[in-house]
């Protein structure tokens, strides 16, 4: 055993010897380990939360865009005004379970232009009917309290409903 620490002390000296002479300092040899984590570590931690964060809120326009499409589908095919309100609930509340959400979107029907921020309107089913159907939903962003990211990120959907020019509604 003592030999062996002889030939790696002589060894150790013979690398410090060539380090000296190349102009490197004998100090520096095992340190670029250290600093390939350290940098890879300050780079990659905040780099996957964004890619996570990013996802997130991708996710939740994702599910708001379908709600809002599926949303207005179903209430341009229902029979009658009375049957529309569940089967738009149904479309929104399957459009978020599909991207793994819970059911908390407010639903709006506007007019269609004016943008989702206007007055609310009552939509008809009658042939040539033209609104837009707005889906509203809060996206927390994951590992954030909700101290620091207040109500979340705000996520919207607009779908121009037209309901067919030769629908009979009797």
């Amino acid at each position: 055993m003592r030999r062996l620490r002889l030939v790696l002390d002589a060894v150790d000296a013979r690398l410090d010897e060539a380090a000296r002479a190349d102009g490197d300092r004998p100090c520096d040899r095992g340190s670029a380990i250290i600093e390939f984590v350290f940098v890879a570590v300050v780079i990659m931690v905040p780099l996957m939360y964004l890619i996570a964060s990013v996802a997130t809120v991708q996710r939740g326009q994702l599910a708001v865009d379908q709600a809002a499409r599926d949303a207005g589908r179903a209430f341009a095919t229902s029979d009658t005004a009375a049957q529309a309100g569940p089967r738009v609930e149904a479309a929104v509340r399957l459009a978020l379970a599909d991207q793994g959400l819970p059911n908390d979107a407010t639903v709006r029907f506007v007019r269609s232009g004016s943008g989702c921020g206007a007055r609310e309107v009552t939509p008809v089913l009658r042939a040539g009917a033209e609104f837009a159907v707005c889906v509203t939903r809060r996206t927390e962003l994951p590992g954030v309290p909700s101290v620091l990211s207040g109500r979340g990120i705000r996520t919207t959907a607009e779908y121009v409903v037209h309901v067919d020019d030769f629908r009979d509604f009797t």
